[in-house]
């Protein structure tokens, strides 16, 4: 009994002597605290971006979480079934440029096999590695909701001073009941102006006079022919554009783009 009790002693004076974990300070319990709503709230964005349309989405507002997810977090709900991708998207851009004193049309460059080299056999691929695909993606969807004469005027060249107004103009002209063009236009001038920095980064911004972009997309294999060796990929369907003068977003910087998309560039012409 008498070892017993000494034991417990000894335990209990080594507790006492033991120092005291010191407790977080305030600042610390600030950043961790701050760190679990920023997860929840990352976690809880991305599952609504996600997810099917619900009225859940409505919760932060649409605008809330398209400004959230949009551009670095963006993901689709048809990489998943019932309806999967079936095809791909291509970007492609030509222009006409000043060479030796004359006006010379370039042949056409796939944004979207230069940008695709960037991801390719990439551990950590860049989110320069989409843009062409997003962009055509948002043009052709919208360019088939056009009825048939407004996919006419698309396919006129706009090569003045104020040419979107001028195109707006044209589809107002047009006789009869047509869809909106509003949202085509937003995608018109998006395209054009990636297809003007595509075009300044291989040509150069001094040199450009007009650009023209070219937008397909072809479909993959049908499922049900999987397993047919002699199976082929459908033809690729376009939506014709006509030329356009460049145009520019304020901010954008010309340089930094052109650093990097065409160092890509040359390297797919190695």
């Amino acid at each position: 009994m008498t070892s017993t009790t000494e034991g417990a002693e000894d335990v209990t004076a080594s507790d006492a002597q033991a120092p005291a974990r010191p407790r977080p300070t305030w600042w610390v319990k600030l950043i961790a605290f701050a760190a679990c709503l920023l997860t929840l709230w990352h976690i809880g964005a991305s599952f609504l971006w996600i997810a099917p349309y619900s009225a859940l989405r409505e919760i932060p507002t649409q605008e809330v979480l398209a400004g959230y997810m949009l551009p670095m977090f963006g993901q689709s709900w048809s990489v998943f079934a019932p309806e999967p991708i079936n095809g791909d998207y291509h970007f492609n851009v030509r222009a006409v440029i000043e060479k030796d004193g004359e006006q010379v049309e370039t042949g056409w460059v796939s944004a979207t096999d230069v940008e695709l080299s960037m991801i390719r056999y990439n551990l950590f691929p860049p989110r320069a590695g989409i843009q062409s695909s997003e962009v055509a993606s948002g043009q052709m969807n919208a360019f088939n909701k056009l009825s048939d004469e407004q996919k006419a005027v698309v396919a006129l060249d706009f090569d003045e001073d104020d040419w979107e107004e001028w195109m707006v103009r044209s589809f107002d002209e047009l006789e009869g009941e047509h869809p909106s063009t509003e949202a085509y236009m937003a995608e018109e001038h998006l395209s054009t102006a990636y297809a003007t920095q595509v075009a300044y980064a291989i040509w150069g911004a001094d040199a450009v006079v007009e650009v023209q972009y070219r937008v397909s997309r072809q479909n993959v294999v049908p499922y049900e022919d999987r397993n047919d060796p002699s199976a082929q990929r459908p033809d690729p369907t376009f939506s014709t554009t006509g030329w356009r003068l460049p145009i520019e977003e304020e901010g954008q910087s010309r340089e930094n783009f052109a650093n990097t998309f065409r160092s890509q560039f040359e390297r797919t012409q190695k």
